[in-house]
């Protein structure tokens, strides 16, 4: 009879142990759940990329529609990648000679960006929220770390994003030749226009 009651006591004991394991796994669950819907990847399925040289001798205005950018909303970190050879050009020997001489696009194919958001950005809110990002910039296989000015707004589960930038061509060891110097620009400015929707696997 003791060792009934004492049985249980035991079975009780373990039913109860039972039920608090299984809040917790539950609550468990759910906080992993609710990770991964907050934990949003959203990636580029448009984007346009230009870039602008103003001299006094020739106007140069360029773009670029393959880049994928790329926003993590939890950890507000930003990425694009940007296949050189796809900016096009009004004249094809000037795209030639942008490819073969300035940026030596065999060579160093591509042009990115690692960065992460400064400011806090409800993402569930239709608002325009200006921001600025730093991160590193890598172009003609030299790395700078640098602050893009822009906005980021959310609207109907997407979001969009505006950036212009001004980029030295010296700093990123690209050189144009004394002959076409004044064609030009030493300095260009780049803007960045993308539509971002929620990543999905298959």
């Amino acid at each position: 009879m003791i060792w009934e009651l004492e049985s249980d006591t035991i079975f009780l004991e373990f039913l109860r142990y039972s039920l608090r394991m299984k809040k917790t796994l539950l609550l468990a669950l759910l906080f992993l759940l609710f990770s991964e819907i907050k934990a949003q990847i959203f990636i580029s399925k448009e984007c346009r990329i230009s870039f602008f040289s103003a001299t006094p001798m020739e106007n140069i205005s360029v773009v670029n529609t393959n880049a994928v950018p790329i926003i993590n909303t939890t950890t507000n970190e930003v990425a694009i990648k940007v296949p050189v050879t796809s900016f096009v050009f009004k004249s094809q020997l000037m795209q030639d000679h942008f490819n073969e001489n300035y940026m030596e696009s065999e060579k160093y194919p591509f042009a990115t960006f690692k960065g992460k958001i400064n400011e806090k950005i409800d993402f569930t809110k239709k608002l325009c929220y200006p921001v600025t990002v730093t991160g590193n910039f890598n172009m003609h296989g030299v790395e700078k770390c640098i602050v893009i000015a822009g906005t980021v707004t959310p609207e109907d589960g997407k979001l969009t994003i505006d950036a212009k930038f001004k980029v030295k061509l010296a700093d990123y060891d690209i050189k144009i030749p004394t002959i076409v110097l004044q064609n030009i620009a030493e300095e260009i400015e780049i803007k960045i226009n993308s539509s971002l929707e929620p990543y999905v696997k298959n």
